[in-house]
């Protein structure tokens, strides 16, 4: 994220997710983000999302069970997220190209459709693996999906809509991106939102289409996971909730960069 995240634009954004469109966007995109990382271990784990937003994905992660901190550049975006995160979450102010932790700070990262709107994306995925010991996870807005003619593709009259100002990407284009960082991972990359977005709502067969889990590299949200070693994850026994995939036992975490900020005022 960055400075065109103002407020105005954030509530914007907040009210999207509102929409039947944006619910049923957002739950399949996190359908599939729990999907691939449902090998990876949860407790005691720490992830850090890079251009965390208003926490919507770092939310359910903290559900799944992981110890999660948030970053972003837009002040508005981390008002949001504290908000919705309370003090279960740290958070800090910062930009992706140049992370304010050190070498194997985390357990692992994401970058959930954020690479779109920075303007140096291979320097923030390196900042990524710099910072991950064990795992890195990219969702990105796809390039080559019935999405992108319809919401991406800059128009007339139209240039002042933030996804057709974004960088969009291609399944192919990323992995080159991945592989230009030098680190050697293994790579599995799966798409979900197959069909337009008018398809995006409450349907059997809509949710059928757009709720598949695939290995097409032309769903309008595509998921890639790295993971760093010969370390391969396992799929662990989970308890599935209402909206997201939660470890058993989950305890509320404590602390918090929020927390202490709310005990100093």
């Amino acid at each position: 994220m960055n400075q065109r995240w103002d407020a105005d634009t954030v509530r914007g954004y907040m009210q999207w997710l509102e929409t039947p469109m944006g619910a049923f966007a957002v739950r399949h995109e996190q359908r599939l983000l729990h999907h691939l990382v449902s090998g990876w271990p949860r407790r005691g784990h720490t992830l850090l999302e890079v251009g965390c937003g208003p926490g919507v994905f770092l939310e359910s992660f903290w559900e799944a069970g992981f110890d999660v901190t948030g970053l972003d550049s837009s002040e508005a975006m981390l008002e949001a997220a504290r908000e919705r995160m309370n003090c279960r979450a740290d958070f800090h102010l910062g930009v992706a190209d140049h992370l304010p932790f050190d070498d194997d700070a985390f357990d692992y990262v994401a970058l959930l459709t954020s690479l779109e709107f920075m303007p140096d994306p291979a320097a923030a995925l390196a900042e990524a693996f710099r910072v991950a010991s064990r795992g890195v996870l990219v969702g990105f807005l796809n390039r080559i999906s019935p999405y992108y003619p319809t919401h991406g593709m800059p128009a007339p009259g139209l240039r002042g809509s933030l996804l057709r100002q974004a960088r969009w990407f291609s399944v192919g284009s990323m992995y080159a991106l991945v592989r230009a960082t030098g680190v050697p991972c293994s790579i599995t990359m799966r798409s979900v939102l197959h069909g337009p977005a008018c398809t995006w709502r409450e349907s059997r067969l809509f949710e059928m289409l757009n709720g598949w889990i695939s290995l097409s590299p032309f769903g309008a949200y595509v998921g890639m996971r790295m993971d760093f070693g010969r370390r391969m994850p396992v799929t662990p026994l989970m308890l599935r909730t209402g909206k997201a995939v939660v470890s058993p036992g989950r305890q509320p975490a404590t602390g918090g960069y929020s927390c202490r900020e709310k005990h100093a005022g």
